[in-house]
């Protein structure tokens, strides 16, 4: 089942008669606004690719002193 653009047209006017268009402009306004923001939220979340290796990758190289997991000396 798919709707039209008359049917969706006809939703859409009986939506505006029961709201008014006033309440329809702030519902908007505040479902713009929190789509901000989480979009804002997940974009401070993300992890800096420069910072952090990869999962998975195997980086190779000697220990400084004083770290621990050193490897032993033989």
């Amino acid at each position: 089942m798919s709707f039209g653009v008359w049917e969706l047209g006809i939703i859409l006017v009986i939506v505006a008669l029961l709201f008014g268009t006033k309440k329809l402009g702030t519902i908007g306004g505040d479902l713009g606004k929190a789509i901000k923001g989480f979009r804002s939220a997940i974009k401070d979340d993300e992890p800096d690719s420069e910072q952090q290796p990869p999962s998975g990758q195997v980086i190779e190289g000697e220990v400084e002193d004083g770290q621990k997991g050193k490897p032993a000396k033989s």
